[in-house]
């Protein structure tokens, strides 16, 4: 049955525009507290990123599962990775993130957790949609939940993250530049980095509430490799406003993206016995990736955009590690989620054991040149259904042959079609990429 209300990652949209309005997440908190009032005693952990309109939403929410007799415990700012371990560990009824990860600061949304600090069920989603669409009311006074403030929250996760590479690894050799994006991370990840060894420069954390992912961070790492350059540094981390997401940059300044990590990772756990089943990738992963794994014998198995296709392929093929070029990077031997910190140290440890630089581990595999071309659009489009465009994808993949891919989809968190067209041939790929886009254009 089709959800009225979640996507893909939640529900996100504009600020002010419904749902993502203080009224509709006084609703969707008490829906939720009436959910998990059902399944007994307990509390609702409430984490956000930096966005300005978090306050907001954050109070809201507080009313709603006070009104439904739930208890919550508020984090603050919190990366949406650290805010699913706390849930696990502090066998909270669930985990709720106020973000709209990589989107500027007028966007928000809403993702929950489990108690197993996983993705909720679809049926659960489906029972708190339900109860969105009741009248709401409120328990008697005796039996409103209490609000109360974790203020170690920041510390238990940064312990977490230290604790999944060796103690004995020291990175005291390491010079990093690490770029926040004035998100969730900025208070977080410059601990756990130096309290490794590494010497640490930042650049994005100085969260204002409106600067949130604003020309930096994974989707703009640029700036990141502008400041490789400058501190002569060893290699640069890029997180996302909610630090689900990882992109590094090498000391010569060379960005290293989502697909390159994994292909790092995965060679580092095959070469110490710990890779355990295939690796799990996207429609979107580069072919090179794919090329570069077959060579090591390690399968590379292809889910639907987005980490929530990925999560559910990786625990169907009983498979540890995961993620997306754009750097959702997800190692269940280490953690329940994608985690931008947890899989920047895998890859530093990998450096420190194999004495080769980030730049080196990288150059093992070859990318093929790849276009990725987003068009806007203002409704909902079958792509399916439009003969012009798929006349048109039918043309560019003739002449790519075996050569290449073309792949054409609607964003599942933005009004976006993207067009993604790979290929051997740099040129070819920017002709046909921008030929696809044209049509798109035309056609809807």
């Amino acid at each position: 049955m089709k959800k009225k209300y979640f996507g893909t990652d939640g529900i996100r949209g504009k600020v002010g525009v419904h749902p993502i309005t203080p009224d509709f997440m006084l609703k969707l908190g008490w829906a939720t507290g009436r959910v998990f009032a059902e399944e007994g005693q307990g509390f609702v952990l409430v984490g956000k990123d930096t966005r300005i309109s978090g306050y907001m939403f954050e109070s809201a929410l507080e009313a709603g599962l006070s009104a439904a007799g739930v208890g919550t415990r508020l984090l603050g700012p919190m990366p949406t990775p650290g805010i699913a371990y706390l849930t696990r560990t502090l066998r909270a009824k669930a985990g709720i993130v106020i973000s709209a990860s990589h989107n500027p600061f007028y966007d928000n949304g809403i993702k929950f957790f489990s108690v197993d600090g996983t993705k909720l069920p679809d049926a659960l989603e489906h029972k708190i949609e339900k109860y969105i669409d009741a009248p709401m009311t409120t328990v008697e006074s005796s039996k409103l939940g209490r609000a109360k403030r974790l203020v170690d929250a920041a510390g238990r996760y940064i312990e977490f993250c230290k604790s999944t590479v060796p103690a004995h690894m020291d990175f005291k050799n390491l010079r990093i530049v690490i770029d926040c994006a004035h998100g969730a991370t900025y208070h977080i990840a410059p601990h756990v980095f130096s309290e490794v060894g590494a010497e640490v420069m930042t650049i994005g954390v100085d969260p204002s509430g409106l600067n949130i992912n604003e020309e930096c961070g994974a989707t703009k790492p640029e700036l990141l490799a502008d400041k490789v350059i400058e501190y002569r540094a060893d290699l640069g981390i890029a997180l996302d406003g909610d630090g689900d997401r990882l992109i590094m940059v090498d000391h010569k300044g060379e960005i290293v993206d989502g697909d390159e990590l994994i292909y790092i990772i995965a060679k580092s756990k095959q070469q110490a016995g710990e890779l355990k089943g295939d690796v799990v990738g996207t429609l979107m992963t580069n072919l090179g990736m794919e090329h570069a794994l077959n060579k090591l014998g390690i399968n590379l198995l292809r889910a639907n955009v987005g980490d929530r296709h990925v999560m559910e392929m990786l625990g169907n093929n009983n498979a540890i590690l995961g993620g997306e070029g754009s750097g959702h990077i997800i190692c269940l031997d280490k953690t329940t989620t994608g985690d931008g910190i947890v899989a920047a140290l895998q890859v530093l440890a990998e450096i420190q054991k194999s004495g080769k630089s980030l730049h080196e581990l990288k150059s093992a595999m070859s990318k093929y040149p790849q276009v990725l071309l987003n068009v806007r659009i203002n409704k909902k489009v079958n792509l399916d259904e439009v003969a012009s465009i798929q006349q048109a994808v039918a043309t560019v993949e003739k002449k790519l042959a075996d050569k290449g891919r073309v792949l054409l989809r609607a964003s599942g968190t933005e009004p976006l079609i993207r067009v993604m067209v790979e290929g051997e041939n740099q040129a070819e790929v920017l002709e046909y990429g921008h030929y696809l886009e044209d049509v798109v254009k035309k056609s809807v």
